[in-house]
């Protein structure tokens, strides 16, 4: 099966993460796909910009733990190094717009993601979990950076700390999300995205730098040390004894 769908229509190229069996959860080849397929948008003349969402009620789940659950020799330092690091940086550095259209749950990676990203639509039945510490690892994926810029440091770390969702009424209360949408939710995200599609592409890409510069100047060094955090965290005994307790529940459920 495809894990990443692409529609094109009307300069808006919609990509849809789609391993709906596993939550939308990014496995490598999903991730190399979502790569190859910004890389291929930033040079297409027909797109404008560009929206991440999620196959079926979920946005994304973040990692698949069955994936870095397969070998004992993972590193994750490594893992991030080849797969979210870039995938955040190439979001932030692309000159045109990445919106996130948030369908349901976002987690961990996934909350990365999208907070990465430009724009922020959100159906109101969504919500987002920091999720990381619920398997006793840091925050990667530029969460530790791009939450509390949105929401302040202490409620960043409340959410880390508790994992807790955030729903999404209350993200757009904060401004983490743009924009909410019930019944009317696809109507919303077209309406958003037709905007922005027919706006000047070079002052747009232009404007994304110097957002990039004030508020993330240091995007790349805060990634590389998650990188080294989250190495450091996956070593841990308690993270292994949670990773083989989420299997467990899994296989009950």
């Amino acid at each position: 099966m495809t894990t990443l769908l692409s529609t094109l229509r009307s300069g808006t190229l919609t990509l849809t993460l789609n391993r709906p069996e596993r939550a939308n959860a990014f496995n490598f080849e999903m991730t190399q796909a979502l790569q190859n397929a910004l890389a291929s948008a930033e040079s297409d003349s027909q797109i404008s910009c560009v929206v991440l969402t999620g196959a079926g009620k979920t946005f994304s789940a973040g990692q698949d733990l069955s994936e870095m659950k397969q070998g004992e020799t993972i590193s994750y330092r490594e893992h991030l190094e080849k797969t979210y690091n870039p995938l955040i940086l190439q979001i932030r550095e692309m000159g045109k717009p990445v919106i996130a259209a948030v369908n349901g749950a976002c987690a961990g990676a996934a909350f990365g993601i999208a907070l990465a990203c430009d724009l922020r639509i959100a159906r109101t039945s969504a919500y987002f979990v920091v999720g990381f510490g619920g398997i006793a690892l840091a925050p990667d994926s530029g969460v530790s950076l791009f939450l509390s810029k949105y929401i302040g440091l202490g409620r960043a770390q409340e959410y880390f700390y508790t994992n807790k969702p955030i729903p999404a009424q209350l993200a757009h209360q904060w401004g983490m999300v743009n924009r909410l949408g019930g019944f009317n939710y696809q109507r919303v995200v077209d309406e958003l995205t037709a905007e922005v599609a027919r706006g000047p592409r070079e002052a747009f890409a232009l404007g994304k730098k110097a957002f990039n510069k004030a508020y993330y100047p240091n995007l790349a060094e805060v990634l590389t040390y998650e990188g080294v955090l989250q190495e450091e965290a996956s070593k841990f005994d308690e993270h292994r004894r949670r990773v083989n307790a989420f299997f467990e529940r899994r296989k009950t459920a």
